[in-house]
């Protein structure tokens, strides 16, 4: 196995929550969002777990770009579904579609990884891994809307 595209152990990934992860582009990745920066900038994705694979996003809404799911201490999840709680939208955890709230039918971004000898493997080729938790940016605080948390 490629050791530097290994994330951490599956068990490590709840179905309840998720885990952050900094990753950073290194292939072909269109600049859209609002944590998305130029080659080599670091940006954060999500992992859950599924029923017998591991999924993940990048840790953004797709109705407030500027907002991320997953603070640092891991999104909530409800019936299965990874809840945004800046507004309330809910994305299917195995296809990332929104499913209620006011970017219903958006879906967020998915990157490849694949389960291999019990560890999460980053298996997508536009980016590399750089490290469990939030990604080292000034700019990226996610606390910056009203929200349904009461903060």
């Amino acid at each position: 196995m490629d050791e530097d595209r290994r994330m951490l152990p599956a068990t490590d990934v709840p179905t309840d929550g998720t885990v952050l992860v900094t990753l950073r582009p290194v292939g072909d990745v269109t600049v859209e969002t609002g944590d998305r920066g130029a080659d080599g900038d670091e940006l954060e994705a999500m992992l859950i777990t599924l029923a017998d694979e591991v999924a993940c996003y990048r840790n953004y809404c797709q109705h407030w770009t500027d907002v991320r799911i997953d603070s640092g201490d891991g999104a909530a999840v409800r019936n299965g579904e990874i809840l945004c709680e800046k507004h309330g939208a809910y994305f299917e955890s195995g296809t990332g579609v929104c499913t209620f709230g006011p970017c219903e039918g958006a879906v967020l971004d998915a990157v490849e990884v694949a389960v291999r000898e019990g560890d999460v493997v980053l298996t997508d080729p536009d980016y590399a891994f750089v490290r469990l938790g939030p990604a080292e940016r000034p700019d990226v605080e996610g606390g910056s809307r009203i929200d349904f948390t009461g903060s």
